[in-house]
C-alpha cells in the first residue's frame, strides 16, 4: 500500500512539473513546433509590405524590387541567430547571436556583441513566402 502511495504522490509530482508553461520541456517544444521549423532560413525585410508596426520579411530568394538595402536575419536550427543591419559601406553586416523560442508566438532575440538590449519578436503570421512580426521591447 506505502509503494502505492508512493508511486501516486510520485505521478503527480512529475505531471504537474509538466504543466508549467515556463517549463524547460515546453519551450522546447515549441522551438521545434511546425511554425518555428519554418521560421529556420534567412529572411529580408521588405519595408514595402509593413503595416503600422507590423514588419513584413520574404525569405532571402525573393523577387523584392529595388531597394537602398534591406536588413534580415536568419533563423539556425540549433538556436543561432544572425541580424543583418545596412553595414557603413551599404553592404550588409552580420551580427551573431541566439534566438530562443519562448511559447508559440514569441522569439527571444540575443546578439552576442551586446551593443542593443535582447528583444522580443512576436510572430503575428508565419508561412513559407511571408513572416509578419512586432518587434516588443
Amino acid at each position: 500500500m506505502r509503494l502505492f502511495l508512493l508511486l501516486s504522490c510520485l505521478s503527480v509530482v512529475l505531471l504537474a512539473g509538466t504543466c508549467n508553461p515556463d517549463s524547460p520541456t515546453t519551450a522546447a517544444a515549441a522551438a521545434t513546433s511546425p511554425q518555428m521549423k519554418q521560421l529556420e532560413r534567412t529572411w529580408l525585410h521588405a519595408q514595402e509590405e509593413d503595416q503600422g508596426d507590423i514588419k513584413v520579411y520574404r525569405p532571402n530568394t525573393y523577387n523584392f524590387p529595388p531597394a537602398r538595402g534591406r536588413t534580415g536575419f536568419q533563423f539556425e536550427r540549433n538556436g543561432l541567430f544572425t541580424q543583418y543591419d545596412i553595414a557603413p559601406t551599404d553592404g550588409l553586416e552580420g551580427r551573431r547571436g541566439q534566438w530562443k523560442a519562448e511559447g508559440s508566438t514569441k522569439i527571444v532575440i540575443s546578439l552576442d556583441d551586446k551593443r542593443d538590449p535582447d528583444y522580443t519578436l512576436e510572430i503575428v503570421s508565419l508561412d513559407k513566402d511571408v513572416l509578419k512580426v512586432r518587434r516588443l521591447e
